[in-house]
């Protein structure tokens, strides 16, 4: 699940170090605009659906965040 992650943020910012990174917004690797595109992405590639008040920035900032984001969505 982490490495299709970060294949999709890597398509949203082909040029940002993620994997470098402990927090995607205060490094400014994700506006607003890249979290609303990454949300569509990961309802796309895992079949889920992100729900407006799951869209905060602790559920983006990092890939682990993210993927357990994704698994709390699919346990629910």
């Amino acid at each position: 699940m982490e490495s299709k992650i970060l294949e999709i943020l890597k398509s949203i910012r082909p040029d940002s170090d993620f994997e470098a990174s402990e927090d995607f917004i205060e490094d400014f690797l994700l506006d607003s605009f890249d979290i609303i595109n990454l949300a569509n992405d990961l309802q796309t590639t895992f079949g889920i659906k992100i729900n407006s008040e799951l869209i905060v920035p602790e559920n983006f900032e990092t890939i682990p965040a993210i993927a357990r984001m994704i698994r709390q969505i699919e346990e629910a």
